[in-house]
């Protein structure tokens, strides 16, 4: 890979000293941490810190940047690092806040974004003049203040929503995470009364909620790894496992998925069910030749009826 220029290095540099200053460990300090944030400042190497700007950047258009202004080139397979051991920590850092101009947007979404603060523009504008020090010190006697402020407002868009016990919980906006919503209080309530929600895979976070030691109590025992389904409820009284996915994002349970989930749950001492959920039959016969037999179809627009494929019970774990 192509060695930086000097005048790019010596603006990389910079950038790893501001990143230190603003307490950002080794790993967020580095060469890649320099260039994302100088990226996200749209800051070329022949430009002044004070021109520094605060675009709404996508990972694609952060990897653009540094490969057309830095001459580093970044393989595509590289934007998980960048968004998992950079990006990430700027955002839990407040250096920078994701989809300013749509919180609600899914996970999934291409137009995922991500922007500088404006009160950390402020600051990095300052760098190499007299008032960078003062104004490095104000800005971290705030970060209490503006972390509590930004969390209250990412809370604010988060799904309410309200367990089978009566609980309530929320989950991250946007992507299947509405139809996981319509799963929990509309089909539980109708077809697992009495059922204790032992997972739930946000879109945002895989491990939202897991009762792991009532998972252990029926045998199962899983790792980080485990590709889990989006819903786990279990039936005390009928010592059932219904295992639900959200179709609208993964798709439904066709038979490698339900082999797979077999595998992960083959030591439950529970009988398995397996459903597959839809927000609408429109999505669903989109995949009405890909589900597995011996399971269950649900679609939210309909939410007091289920489809069963096949097989000599319905709603029942298959010995």
């Amino acid at each position: 890979m192509r060695e930086l220029s000097d005048a790019a290095y010596e603006r990389v540099e910079d950038a790893r000293i501001v990143l230190e200053t603003l307490g950002m460990d080794a790993e967020r300090s580095n060469e890649r941490s320099a260039l994302v944030l100088l990226a996200l400042l749209c800051l070329a190497p022949s430009q002044s810190w004070a021109e520094a700007g605060n675009p709404m950047l996508g990972t694609r258009a952060i990897m653009d940047f540094i490969r057309d202004e830095y001459e580093k080139n970044y393989a595509p397979n590289s934007r998980e690092t960048l968004r998992r051991f950079t990006l990430h920590q700027f955002v839990e850092a407040q250096l920078v806040v994701q989809n300013p101009d749509e919180p609600r947007r899914p996970v999934n979404s291409p137009k995922w974004n991500y922007q500088v603060t404006a009160e950390a523009l402020d600051v990095l504008r300052q760098y190499g003049t007299d008032d960078w020090s003062s104004a490095v010190d104000q800005y971290l006697a705030d970060l209490p203040g503006l972390k509590a402020r930004y969390a209250a407002a990412r809370e604010m868009n988060r799904i309410p929503l309200k367990l089978p016990d009566g609980s309530k919980f929320t989950l991250t906006p946007g992507g299947q995470n509405v139809l996981l919503k319509a799963m929990i209080e509309d089909f539980c309530q109708r077809f697992t009364p009495g059922g204790q929600v032992l997972y739930i895979g946000d879109a945002g976070d895989k491990w939202a909620l897991f009762e792991r030691d009532t998972l252990a109590s029926l045998n199962v025992e899983v790792n980080e790894h485990g590709k889990m389904p989006d819903l786990v409820v279990y039936l005390p009284d009928r010592n059932w496992l219904v295992l639900l996915e959200a179709a609208s994002s993964h798709g439904p349970v066709d038979s490698k998925r339900q082999s797979e989930l077999a595998d992960l749950f083959e030591a439950s001492t529970a009988g398995l069910v397996y459903v597959s959920c839809f927000p609408d039959r429109a999505e669903f016969r989109k995949y009405v030749d890909k589900v597995a037999w011996e399971s269950e179809i649900w679609c939210a627009d309909h939410p007091t009826h289920m489809i069963h494929y096949n097989g000599e019970r319905f709603l029942g774990p298959y010995e």
